[in-house]
């Protein structure tokens, strides 16, 4: 296909899911629905963290943290009393459990009660020269990790290129946070990650569309086939490239191959 051919897909696919009708169906909802910032930052976190397996299960499993949480994230993390975690403890999404959940909730409240934004466990570790966020990614991974009190069983769920993974549910994360345009659907709402640092999420649905377009040659879906789809698409958007992880899931979502739903 060429490269013309591909950006006009690309860019229609874009402008048919990046718009408020696409949070209502994705895990975005849950951050969607509150306002202040820490909020945002606490509920985004879990629900790409529980972002694997189907949708609607990755907002029910969400919805419960919130629930346990009394409707209020951010003040149940800096002001919980000790008898109020034991609801925690029986809380299970796949292999995510309740020790992993108490867990977050301990780090989280550490971290709050000395930084105002998530923002910082990830720019602290970057430059805003730096072509990515990798180094960012990498730093909160240590950061998350580096509590006393860190299970060693909770390392699964905080991905870092370090160990090679394509870190797909923490750059999800990282792209609600950073990215910002007029749809409305990602938040914008950091300003010391530019999002031309952000890296593509990669799952196998993504990878394998993205190989049928010829973004992705990479045969693994690791660290360096992100980087690799994520430079393909910066040819169409070098400000923006995550801006087509959109079309990417949306043109995944159809069997009829690249085609676009109807009124696109």
């Amino acid at each position: 296909m060429r490269k013309v051919d591909l950006q006009d897909l690309l860019d229609r696919a874009v402008a048919y899911y990046n718009r408020p009708a696409f949070i209502a169906h994705d895990p975005i909802q849950i951050p969607h629905r509150f306002k202040q910032l820490q909020d945002r930052e606490i509920t985004g976190l879990f629900a790409a963290i529980l972002a694997w397996g189907q949708r609607q299960t990755i907002v029910r499993s969400a919805e419960k943290i919130v629930a346990l949480m009394g409707g209020a994230p951010y003040r149940f993390v800096l002001y919980h009393q000790p008898d109020e975690l034991a609801a925690l403890q029986n809380f299970v999404h796949r292999t995510f459990n309740g020790t992993d959940l108490l867990y977050f909730v301990h780090f989280l409240r550490w971290y709050y009660e000395r930084y105002e934004s998530l923002e910082t466990a990830f720019s602290n570790g970057m430059t805003p020269t730096d072509p990515t966020v990798e180094k960012g990614l990498i730093y909160f991974h240590r950061l998350f990790f580096s509590l006393e009190e860190a299970p060693w069983r909770t390392r699964k769920h905080i991905a870092t290129p370090e160990r090679k993974s394509a870190c797909k549910r923490l750059n999800m994360f990282l792209r609600w946070m950073v990215r910002r345009d007029e749809a409305g659907v990602d938040f914008g709402c950091w300003q010391q990650i530019r999002p031309a640092q952000l890296v593509c999420p990669l799952d196998v649905h993504v990878a394998r569309v993205a190989t049928k377009l010829g973004l992705l040659k990479r045969p693994r879906n690791d660290w360096q086939a992100a980087l690799e789809l994520t430079a393909n698409l910066r040819r169409f958007n070098p400000q923006d490239p995550v801006r087509y992880d959109f079309a990417l899931f949306g043109i995944g979502l159809s069997e009829k191959g690249y085609q676009l739903p109807e009124n696109s």
